[in-house]
């Protein structure tokens, strides 16, 4: 009922100073209960759009299994661009701290912004759901409540999948580390040294690093300077950007001396299969870590069937398979927010936004029913976290991490 219908109806049916105290109080109500909850999305749309693109994908199309309706009121994604600036995700983070009916912020694909801010998300109790960064320390806050959680591949054990798989099924003996300078690029240093001192290796591995926006002359001369170290593989951690100069200058190298590379998932977050094509790719031995699901591989799987009917029916543009771009984000959001969604109607929502926020941190440490999702169905996928547990908010282990390759259309194909 509007409110001219409603004052309409009042003042014909009760006296005027009685209509016009119950016509503020229903019509205030009203407003109050069609106010649209928000979840957050804090991520780069700039440089790697791709990944947030199907970030904010997987999040609808969850939301959409639900009528866009939390605790039975409205909800909406707002998505704010960081651009991977560590300083506009705190100016995005205050921005939500503001919003009284913000109950969730989720990021992206970059680890920098989580790690500048880590102290800053947990000290004022922002509910951060992480579907992609992948750096170890994000999820492990020991000094109090621990506010992040994640769904997503963890550095502290990335290192060791890619390693095992350059070492113990490729059988290559001399690995050379080309990594990013941020603390993701230092996080996965550390957890390559160790994985391959594990396998027997008992110096250090090299290690060149690189900034944001390398050109590719230069990428060129790293290169040829690690061929000349007698490097027989290239452990890559870097995003789509520079991870696409290295493939140009590599492709510009003479074929004998093009290593093969064993990558970090970053280079799956935004147009690196566009712009390094099939024919291109071919001639490149390159291979990346990814997590154990595919739309590629849905005939015998119901449920997976369904939610990319669902996607289709929320984005007419992801028809098939092939569609979902940077497939990582749209998983692991989806399944995300499902638990989400399970811990919101387990915390029983009061409209009291801090003890809101606080309800659904504790529901998703304690989550009573199970959550199908696309990778696995979860069973209590997070817990309560302390020093002794510092896995307890992440809802993936190494077995669900895999590595997986581009095939002739774009596709990642898992191995």
């Amino acid at each position: 009922m509007s409110k001219t219908r409603l004052s309409n109806w009042l003042n014909r049916t009760w006296s005027k100073p009685f209509s016009l105290f119950m016509g503020l109080l229903l019509f205030g109500h009203w407003v109050t209960a069609a106010e649209p909850y928000k979840l957050y999305l804090d991520a780069d749309q700039t440089s790697t759009i791709e990944s947030t693109i199907s970030i904010e994908q997987g999040i609808l199309t969850a939301l959409s299994e639900v009528n866009h309706e939390l605790a039975g009121r409205p909800v909406e994604l707002i998505k704010l661009d960081h651009q991977g600036n560590s300083a506009r995700s705190r100016q995005h983070l205050e921005q939500y701290l503001q919003d009284e009916h913000a109950l969730a912020i989720f990021s992206g694909l970059h680890s920098p912004p989580l790690l500048a801010n880590l102290t800053f998300i947990n000290q004022h109790k922002i509910l951060t759901l992480v579907p992609w960064a992948a750096a170890s320390p994000i999820t492990r806050y020991a000094e109090g409540d621990n506010w992040v959680f994640r769904l997503s591949i963890d550095d502290s054990k990335a290192g060791y999948v890619i390693t095992n798989y350059a070492i113990k099924q490729r059988a290559f003996k001399i690995p050379h580390l080309l990594l990013e300078r941020t603390g993701w690029g230092k996080a996965n240093h550390k957890v390559m040294t160790k994985a391959l001192k594990e396998l027997g290796y008992t110096k250090n591995p090299r290690v060149t690093w690189f900034n944001w926006g390398t050109p590719e002359g230069k990428a060129r001369a790293i290169l040829r300077t690690i061929g000349h170290s007698n490097a027989d593989v290239i452990f890559f951690v870097g995003n789509a950007p520079e991870g696409k100069t290295f493939a140009k200058a590599m492709l510009k190298l003479p074929e004998t001396q093009r290593l093969p590379i064993a990558s970090h998932w970053g280079i799956t977050g935004g147009d690196f299969p566009k712009v390094i094509d099939a024919s291109m790719r071919e001639q490149l031995d390159l291979a990346f870590i990814q997590t154990r699901f595919s739309f590629l591989d849905i005939d015998a799987n119901p449920f997976a069937q369904n939610v990319l009917s669902q996607a289709s029916q929320v984005f007419p543009e992801l028809q098939t398979a092939y569609d979902v771009q940077a497939p990582t984000g749209f998983i692991h959001a989806y399944d995300l927010t499902r638990i989400l969604i399970a811990a919101v109607n387990q915390a029983q929502l009061t409209g009291n936004i801090m003890q809101d926020r606080a309800a659904i941190r504790l529901a998703l440490e304690h989550l009573k029913q199970p959550v199908k999702g696309l990778l696995k169905t979860y069973e209590q996928p997070f817990r309560p976290f302390s020093a002794k547990h510092n896995d307890a908010h992440e809802a993936l282990n190494i077995k669900d991490f895999t590595m997986g390759r581009y095939g002739k259309q774009g596709e990642i194909d898992l191995y």
